[in-house]
């Protein structure tokens, strides 16, 4: 029984560990679709801050801004670790969120270029930025809270909700989308519709600001008040788990916005498809990419999670080249979709456990940091500029060339696999208990 007379193991205790997954989880959820909001109407809104008469080169623009959004993510993850180990998981989350409703409702009310001029790329630049340090902050925080709140045995199975919610923030932006485009003519959006997501977010920040109000605290405080809590210090003692996570993440996170957010792109630009038909195409596609994921985590759970991280990286070596070069030849929209669940099956072996397995890699006092930091910074290098490096190739002409750009990436992370030892048997976490609810 724990100290709040509830008895652990029992339904109860259970069901409150399911709501405090869920109100974490919200917060995750309006966070990325928040910043997915972003990804989806640029096809848009490029035109109303990049005048250029070259598609390609607003979209290149509008991708460059999104990449340094994930530039101020390894700033997001440091101070808001710091945060977390210091004041608690439950108040760096709250603080996120709120970050992430401010710079939504600036996007959506800030005049265009053709207004303010130059001032307009600006302030959304500015904005992004603002939103890019919400959710470096967001990813180490909430994959430690989601870790540490869940049951020892079923860790995979719970914080596999992190990217649910995440997948699920993609999903909705693209659902939003879809009902915009299929209510909306193509001038109305280009004109003033692709602001009304960015104003969803922003009412949907502050609903999941209400419900992370009565989440319970995982730390403890003597946690907080260790000396060593959020220290860079303590941090920089851990460089294998440092080391680790950012091989895996760049890997993954490439990886995995190579077959989300930019596919949507490609789709258009290459394969030829009608941007209505890849939106609904991606929102099929994500809603059962979302659905895999307790699946896999609760198999990780079973078999172990290093085992899966092996299946993802040798999987994503051999299929990267053949998937995307099927992917761009595309004779159907029912024959990319086949195709693009193969590639997010093999990207879940990943993203399914990469919150607990990296949290299981750095003791509690510096979890938050050491999560948040390492993987910030790797998926600012690789996983944000994904859409700016593809379009690259494509502008070079050489847009084969980045298949091969993925799997030399995905060598790196399949090192890291190598060199990692079994984190549900040596692990910071196989001794901890979650805490009483």
């Amino acid at each position: 029984m724990s100290n709040s007379g509830i008895v652990v193991g029992s339904p109860h205790e259970m069901r409150q560990r399911i709501r405090a997954i869920v109100g974490a989880a919200s917060g995750n959820l309006v966070e990325w679709y928040d910043f997915y909001a972003y990804a989806f109407t640029a096809l848009y809104f490029a035109h109303a801050f990049f005048p250029s008469g070259d598609p390609t080169v607003q979209l290149l623009n509008t991708a460059a801004v999104f990449a340094i959004g994930f530039l101020m993510r390894p700033v997001g993850g440091w101070l808001f670790g710091v945060l977390g180990d210091r004041k608690g998981r439950k108040f760096s989350m709250l603080t996120s969120v709120m970050l992430m409703c401010g710079g939504s409702l600036v996007i959506a009310i800030m005049p265009t270029y053709e207004t303010i001029g130059i001032a307009a790329p600006i302030i959304l630049l500015l904005a992004r930025m603002a939103q890019g340090l919400s959710v470096g902050g967001e990813y180490g925080t909430s994959a430690t809270y989601m870790s540490e709140v869940a049951s020892s045995k079923r860790r995979g199975f719970f914080a596999s909700f992190q990217y649910v919610t995440l997948i699920g923030g993609q999903l909705l932006a693209v659902l939003v989308i879809v009902v915009l485009e299929f209510t909306l003519s193509t001038e109305e959006l280009r004109a003033w519709g692709w602001r009304i997501p960015f104003f969803i977010g922003a009412i949907a920040a502050v609903v999941a600001l209400y419900l992370r109000r009565s989440l319970h605290e995982t730390t403890t405080a003597e946690d907080r008040a260790n000396k060593d809590a959020g220290s860079m210090r303590a941090l920089l003692k851990h460089p294998r788990a440092l080391l680790t996570v950012m091989g895996l993440t760049a890997g993954g996170s490439l990886a995995f916005y190579t077959f989300t957010t930019y596919m949507q792109k490609y789709l258009v630009n290459t394969t030829g498809f009608e941007v209505k038909t890849v939106s609904i195409l991606m929102a099929v596609a994500l809603f059962l990419y979302m659905v895999m994921q307790p699946i896999l985590g609760a198999i990780s759970d079973r078999f172990g999670r290093r085992n899966l991280l092996f299946v993802f990286c040798i999987l994503g070596i051999l299929c990267t080249v053949p998937l995307l070069g099927a992917l761009g030849t595309a004779s159907s929209p029912a024959v990319a979709l086949g195709l693009l669940l193969v590639a997010m099956a093999i990207v879940s072996c990943y993203t399914s456990i990469s919150g607990v397995l990296k949290a299981e890699l750095f003791p509690a006092e510096i979890r938050a940091l050491g999560v948040g930091l390492s993987y910030a910074i790797s998926n600012a290098l690789f996983g944000g500029t994904a859409e700016y490096v593809a379009l690259r190739f494509k502008v070079a002409g050489n847009e084969g060339g980045f298949a091969w750009y993925v799997i030399a990436i995905l060598v790196v992370a399949l090192i890291s696999v190598i060199a990692m030892p079994d984190m549900q048997k040596h692990g910071h976490m196989r001794d901890e208990h979650s805490p009483p609810l």
